[in-house]
Parts: C-alpha cells; structure tokens; sequence
C-alpha cells in the first residue's frame, strides 16, 4: 500500500491560515458517489502505517464543532491490542451467557482482529453546557464518517460498527470509558479482500420550501 495520496502533517493548515473557500473537485464527489463501506471480516493487510494513522486521526477532527469543544477522543487497537480487546469482549459475553459454545466465545475474541485497525470513537459529551448535548453527539458521528472518507481516499476499506458491546456498561468500563461516555462507533480499517457491492439505497423523503 503507498501512502501517495496521503498528506504529509504540514499540508494541514494552522490557525489563523486563510483556506480555499470552495474548491470544485470531481474526484471527491465520485469518491463520495461512489462510497462503499466493506464488511471487517472481508479485510486483509496491509492496514494504514504510523504516517497515515496519524493523518487519518487528523482529517477525521476536522467536522463541524459547535463551542471548539472537541467532544470526542480516541482509542487506537492494533497489533496486539486487538486481541486484549477482543478477550475483554469474549469474557463480558461469556459472564453473560454462560452456555455459550466455545466456537461462539472465539467469534467474540475476534470482533477487533477482524481488520488490520481499528478506531474506537468515544463521544464525550459535556453535560449541562450551553452547546446541546445532541449537537456534541452529532459531531461525533461526523467524525466517524470523516475516518470512513479518508480510508477510502487512502485506498483503504472501512466499515463503522458497533455492535453490542458497544453498549455493554462492562466492556466500556474495561476500554477506560468514563462517565457519561458512549462509543460512537468502531471503525476498521483495512485493505479490501474483494470489491464490495452496492447495496440498494431508498430515497430519503424530501420536502421543498421553495415558493
């Protein structure tokens, strides 16, 4: 995988730069046409390097943020982190379902070894604040697209997922989340096993204030 369309730290502006308003791109609409996330487990190596991890984590803070309140952070699994993760959630499920056959629990143990990385985003709202919570909560949500865009801008696949344990209160509490904390989603990253499919897309409703 070649890091050609990845740009290096000081091509990210600085406060104060004067940015393109509107720059026309036909690349980034096609791009964003023709998106599609792919399933984790149809991943393979090679996963983003240290260069595009750290650019991914910056292009995915660049969303909407009302108050510059940064109401989320991150928690990176790779390498061997993804198998600590994952025997968190096998044990969680385990505790939960005492039945469970072991070829199920070994399922769970791989939930975050499916793809090469794995960024956990944490919404992490300030309550009671002047800026509405659901306006902090969206921001994350933004910010889990931006990471799926920018994978797929890298040459990479991408899916976000959360999945049951996303919301278990255990397996949050062992992930180091703190109170008030929820995951927004997991999104993998990793390089695509087969082209994915497009799947159908109903129309949103729309209505028109026009006259």
């Amino acid at each position: 995988m070649t890091d050609d369309t990845t740009p290096p730290p000081n091509r990210f502006p600085e406060p104060g730069d004067r940015l393109d308003g509107a720059t026309p791109s036909a690349e980034t609409l096609t791009l964003l046409a023709r998106r599609r996330s792919t399933a984790a487990r149809a991943m393979q190596e090679p996963g983003p390097d240290a260069a595009q991890l750290e650019t991914l984590l910056r292009i995915a803070q660049r969303v909407p943020d009302h108050g510059k309140m940064t109401p989320w952070r991150f928690i990176v699994f790779r390498g061997e982190g993804r198998n600590h993760a994952g025997a968190i959630v096998s044990k969680v499920f385990a505790g939960a379902n005492p039945d469970a056959a072991e070829d199920t629990l070994a399922e769970e143990a791989a939930r975050f070894s499916r793809a090469p990385l794995v960024i956990g985003v944490v919404s992490s709202v300030l309550e009671n604040h002047k800026i509405p919570e659901w306006e902090q909560i969206l921001s994350a949500g933004a910010v889990c697209q931006n990471l799926l865009i920018a994978a797929n801008a890298m040459g990479f696949a991408g899916q976000w997922l959360t999945e049951w344990y996303a919301y278990s209160p255990h397996v949050r509490d062992a992930l180091g989340l703190r109170s008030g904390e929820r995951i927004a989603g997991f999104v993998h990253i990793g390089s695509p096993g087969e082209p994915p499919v497009e799947r159908l897309r109903p129309n949103a409703d729309v209505t028109y204030w026009d006259k």
